[in-house]
């Protein structure tokens, strides 16, 4: 009897052994996960080079934290789970690798680093980062983040709006200001980043603002560059009623595209590919963000770059960022095929860059 229980006492504890050996590897794979490499994304750091796609295993979003299907953003990297964050932006960035070594698509995915490109960058020296600008995708609100970071104002709460685009009061400068050795230098060693969202959707927003909205104190919008584009691309001229979605879409579709784009200047950038805006293949950047998870990028950004003890994103309205599927096919639907496929072509390396699917409307 004495021996029996001395035997049931070993193997209890030899269990527990094993149980307690077990845990210990559960706990030591989660803290590997939760804190891989935390300094890899520092301010004063170069950007973490991959060789390889780490696959990530699906996390799953409570059931009150997923969007109607017609509201699902179309990129890859979406997701409502903080921990995933730094394997999230690693994916993007050896997505964005792999598309800008992809020769059939080199004419979309690569430009010169020219002074259009540095125009976009702005430069925050006190903190080390550049960020390029890509309208319609919440630039003014990052703006106002970097005006705060270069001490031209103490909070985002005491900018006022008419200073924000100013750049001779705001604070902000250029990366085309500086010298070749410093643009170089500022290129090779600060913290670089920049928001991209759905293609499409992007277009329609920079519609909608410039050409029906039409702020008063942009009315070159709708009084010259609309009747540029309504003389060259409307079919109907018999026609008397503004810019349309439609002519919009010629217009942008057109590989001729450029000798109007020459006459606009530098408002087309409301409406240019990010490949021309930012050159994502030429520069090197740190982190891109989503706008369609802009909730999680935002708060992971200003992490990343070692500033978010300093400064917070300003409160994004509930819904704004998400993608709405339904409202971009509305937009589409009156537009011929052939005229989509031809923007499609245009913005084909913004899409494949950023790990956007190809519209449902084009596979039909």
């Amino acid at each position: 009897w004495l021996t029996s229980d001395n035997m049931h006492h070993q193997w209890l504890l030899l269990a527990a052994c094993f149980w307690v050996i077990f845990m210990f590897m559960v706990a030591s794979k989660f803290i590997t996960l939760t804190f891989k490499d935390p300094d890899g994304y520092g301010a004063k750091q170069e950007p973490l080079i991959l060789t390889a796609v780490t696959k990530v295993e699906e996390v799953h979003v409570p059931e009150e934290k997923r969007w109607p299907e017609e509201f699902q953003p179309t990129g890859t990297a979406f997701s409502g789970n903080l921990v995933r964050q730094p394997l999230v932006h690693m994916e993007r960035l050896e997505l964005l690798r792999n598309v800008c070594r992809d020769t059939a698509l080199r004419d979309l995915s690569h430009t010169a680093v020219s002074k259009f490109v540095l125009d976009r960058i702005f430069v925050c020296d006190k903190h080390k980062i550049l960020f390029c600008q890509t309208p319609k995708v919440g630039n003014t609100q990052w703006k106002k983040v970097l005006i705060v970071l270069n001490g031209a104002f103490s909070s985002i709460e005491e900018i006022p709006e008419n200073i924000v685009h100013d750049h001779e009061k705001n604070g902000l400068p250029r990366l085309s200001s500086f010298s070749d050795s410093e643009i170089k230098k500022r290129l090779n060693l600060y913290f670089k980043f920049f928001i991209v969202r759905d293609p499409f959707e992007r277009l329609i927003s920079a519609f909608k603002d410039k050409f029906v909205h039409n702020p008063r104190f942009e009315p070159w919008y709708r009084h010259e560059i609309a009747p540029g584009i309504i003389r060259k691309y409307r079919k109907n001229r018999t026609e008397t009623k503004g810019l349309q979605f439609e002519d919009f879409v010629r217009y942008l579709g057109d590989p001729n595209h450029r000798w109007l784009d020459v006459q606009f200047g530098d408002h087309i950038i409301h409406w240019v590919t990010y490949v021309e805006l930012c050159a994502p293949c030429e520069i090197t950047y740190s982190v891109i963000g989503h706008h369609e998870t802009l909730e999680d990028d935002a708060p992971y950004i200003l992490k990343a770059a070692g500033i978010d003890h300093l400064v917070s994103y300003p409160t994004i309205p509930p819904g704004i960022t998400v993608y709405n599927r339904t409202k971009v096919e509305r937009y589409f639907s009156g537009i011929s095929k052939r005229d989509i496929r031809r923007l499609y072509a245009r913005f084909e390396g913004d899409f494949k860059l950023f790990g956007y699917r190809e519209p449902d409307f084009l596979l039909n």
